[in-house]
């Protein structure tokens, strides 16, 4: 970002002054998707990211996944909520099988909501859906026993690594310094 946040007063476009704000916005956050690389499988086979937004310090993370039919993750429940919007294609949860998400189909999740997500293998093409989570997803084995935790912080090291390995350049929004960032 150019320039710097610090409180002051804003401006109309007449020059009248508005109420004292925190922080006045220089210039808009904004990533285009057409930018950010897609990271193959990043978090497990056929699960591909474009990372939009990462707040570390809030645990939100935004990001558009490209999910290959087949592709699925174990058991999990999510600390907060979750929210999904699908573009393209069907996904569904096991434990929920006559309510298949399609495009068009948004979704929210409270937290503690508990579920094992699958594309079904005879999908013809990706699916593709904007996810908006907050705090961590806590994944498990079948045998109930502990597999691994996915929140923010897991998945700016994934992208940080993946970017270093490929020799990538990938724009997102850091939440937490309200800038650009590109791992």
């Amino acid at each position: 970002m150019t320039s710097t946040l610090s409180p002051g007063v804003a401006i109309t476009g007449t020059g009248a002054p508005l109420p004292l704000v925190a922080l006045p916005q220089g210039e808009l956050l904004t990533v285009n998707i057409d930018q950010i690389p897609m990271l193959k499988d990043l978090v497990g086979p056929g699960i591909h990211i474009q990372p939009l937004r990462l707040d570390l310090e809030r645990g939100e993370w935004v990001f558009l996944a490209t999910l290959a039919p087949g592709c699925e993750l174990p058991l999990h429940y999510h600390t907060g909520p979750a929210q999904v919007w699908t573009i393209q294609g069907r996904w569904l949860y096991r434990e929920y099988p006559d309510q298949p998400q399609v495009a068009g189909s948004y979704l929210y999740e409270p937290g503690g909501s508990t579920h094992t997500f699958y594309c079904p293998e005879d999908n013809t093409e990706d699916t593709i859906a904007l996810a908006w989570i907050e705090g961590a997803q806590v994944s498990f084995n079948e045998d109930g026993t502990f597999h691994s935790v996915m929140d923010a912080v897991a998945l700016q090291y994934l992208i940080q690594t993946a970017a270093a390995e490929q020799g990538l350049t990938v724009p997102y929004i850091d939440g937490g310094v309200n800038a650009v960032n590109n791992a």
